[in-house]
């Protein structure tokens, strides 16, 4: 049974949801992303970029029934079969529970709206345990593991690690596994 707790909403970032979305990409902290703070002006500049609304990118806010709004998704990678996603959860809103339905909400919405889309990718850093646990109990699969490829402003890069659902495995409640086994190839 599917948790209908989240409901995403999309926004209109350069009209009735510009203020809100400039408010809340300037006001949050995101610890776990390449960019963790924006000031108003670097939130308004991006907001005016389009690259929350266009043929690219969609945007929705994260709207929970008993909470209200906690945050905000953005889909980027559009006129592609496998798009990716950009998940913000306010910081009040942490530690709460709520990223599993809310990327079930996503693929959900993902795969039942775009009909194109064979399968859908995220990533975050090594050392965002929670995060790498919603993908792995909302169904998704570890497909990579890419060492000191996520920068850290001021410090080392850590590792990105990729996740992926395909529509057949989100269709049919099954997971596929990813073939790690590399025993197979012909020894030179």
């Amino acid at each position: 049974m599917t948790d209908r707790s989240v409901r995403l909403t999309r926004i209109d970032p350069t009209g009735v949801d510009h203020d809100a979305l400039v408010d809340f990409l300037s006001t949050e902290d995101f610890p776990f992303h390449v960019r963790r703070t924006w000031n108003r002006s670097e939130a308004v500049q991006a907001v005016a970029s389009g690259s929350y609304r266009d043929e690219e990118h969609d945007s929705y806010w994260v709207d929970h029934t008993e909470h209200g709004r906690i945050g905000f998704v953005r889909l980027e990678d559009l006129e592609d079969p496998v798009p990716l996603f950009d998940l913000r959860i306010a910081g009040a809103f942490r530690g709460r529970g709520l990223g599993v339905p809310t990327l079930r909400a996503v693929t959900d919405h993902v795969f039942g709206t775009l009909p194109s889309v064979t399968r859908f990718e995220g990533q975050t850093r090594e050392d965002n345990t929670a995060m790498r646990r919603v993908f792995v109990r909302a169904g998704w699969v570890k497909e990579a593991h890419y060492r000191e490829g996520w920068p850290v402003e001021g410090g080392r890069a850590v590792a990105s690690v990729g996740y992926g659902i395909l529509r057949h495995d989100w269709e049919t409640g099954e997971t596929t596994p990813v073939p790690w086994d590399d025993d197979v190839l012909p020894d030179d």
